[in-house]
């Protein structure tokens, strides 16, 4: 397995709960891998330097999880998908 983090942007439209959900799933994605999660970390809201998709606010989170590189692909493909996270970043780390 492989040590990784995470760190993606929600939309600040869909709320305190819906918000709490989605990193929930996302850390569901990885511990039904068979993979870990060692820490889900909500930064909050934070204003963007420029508009990313028409929006000028998100809600940071940054995730660290150990996992094997086809978990992480799938991780990538479902944040993707999602029409609530705005960007995401993948760095491997020893």
């Amino acid at each position: 397995m492989r040590n990784y983090e995470c760190t993606y942007i929600l939309d600040t439209r869909i709320g305190d709960d819906a918000t709490t959900a989605i990193m929930e799933r996302f850390a569901a994605v990885v511990n039904d891998s068979e993979g870990e999660v060692r820490q889900v970390k909500p930064w909050g809201k934070r204003r963007f330097a420029y508009d990313l998709k028409g929006r000028r606010e998100g809600v940071y989170v940054t995730m660290q999880f150990a996992a094997e590189p086809d978990t992480m692909a799938e991780l990538r493909r479902q944040m993707s998908l999602s029409d609530d996270v705005i960007r995401s970043l993948f760095l491997t780390s020893n």
